[in-house]
């Protein structure tokens, strides 16, 4: 069933939403993460665990 227009729909769906856009769009400055060129998984998460790490260094050193 679809709420009606201006009521709430009380699923909580996309409250946090942005949050993860924000975050997709910070791996894809990446450009190794933008498109997918390794075939083999762990190389992969591996460079995803290297951007999450560099992303979060970034934001520590503008609170510091």
């Amino acid at each position: 069933m679809i709420a009606e227009r201006g009521q709430p729909h009380g699923s909580g769906l996309g409250i946090f939403r942005w949050v993860v856009e924000r975050t997709i769009s910070w791996l894809h400055g990446f450009r190794r993460l933008r498109i997918r060129w390794e075939r083999r998984d762990d190389i992969h998460e591996a460079f995803l665990g290297l951007a999450t790490c560099l992303i979060t260094h970034r934001h520590v050193q503008r609170l510091c």
